[in-house]
């Protein structure tokens, strides 16, 4: 599958790490098995299941949907707009989350305008009812987010949305540690952020109308995640 392919490649995730899943009709979802690199993964492995968890159909190797399957469905029923969701390990990206620092720091205006602010999500364990609770609660009003000791999550409404956001949230972290070590990093105005902002909502309406951006038409199933 594409996009999995395009996380392992590019070090997004390692060995067995990271989920993908997409919304296939208002309350199916397709998502990634269990215990599979995404190095590894097929259409037919994918899992698909009921909005409110129920099995549909396993993959074709009978494997149960990934651990961190309730941060997804979470997601989905906080924000019926989105219709993808990417979990994975960036490797600097994640050094914020342990350092417990949130990457908002309002200085790299692509940052800004492809994935906004990126708050930090209280730990829990991975895979529990607490965390998919406390990231849907943050997704709610984001589009990424971090999770404490563990690891980022972006969400869009095209797959290709969600793992664009992946990539320019770890794109971002490096180049702040870059700033760093440069000496120090310098906040955008609030008028510049402002604007940002402004642009970025505009964006998301014209994808919405299909004007614009990543597609929006729907995904096929099984389309897309590869």
């Amino acid at each position: 599958m594409l996009v999995c392919r395009r996380l392992y490649e590019r070090a997004l995730v390692a060995g067995r790490d990271g989920n993908v899943s997409v919304r296939v009709g208002l309350d199916r979802v397709l998502v990634t098995p269990s215990g599979m690199s995404k190095a590894d993964v097929r259409e037919r492995d994918l899992v698909e299941v009921a909005l409110d968890g129920a099995p549909v159909r396993r993959s074709g190797g009978a494997r149960p949907p990934s651990s961190e399957i309730l941060l997804h469905l979470a997601t989905y029923r906080a924000r019926p707009d989105v219709r993808a969701v990417v979990h994975a390990h960036p490797p600097a990206a994640t050094g914020f989350a342990v350092a417990h620092e949130a990457l908002d720091h309002g200085a790299l205006a692509e940052m800004a305008y492809t994935v906004g602010r990126v708050p930090l999500v209280p730990y829990a364990m991975p895979g529990s009812r607490a965390l998919a609770e406390r990231v849907a609660r943050v997704l709610e009003t984001h589009d990424a987010a971090l999770l404490a000791n563990h690891g980022a999550v972006t969400v869009g409404r095209t797959l290709e949305a969600a793992h664009q956001r992946m990539e320019s949230l770890e794109h971002g972290a490096r180049i702040l540690l870059a700033a760093r070590r440069a000496g120090r990093v310098t906040r955008l105005t609030a008028e510049a952020l402002g604007a940002l902002e402004v642009e970025r909502a505009a964006a998301d309406r014209a994808i919405i109308a299909g004007r614009g951006g990543p597609r929006a038409a729907r995904p096929g199933k099984g389309k897309g995640v590869r």
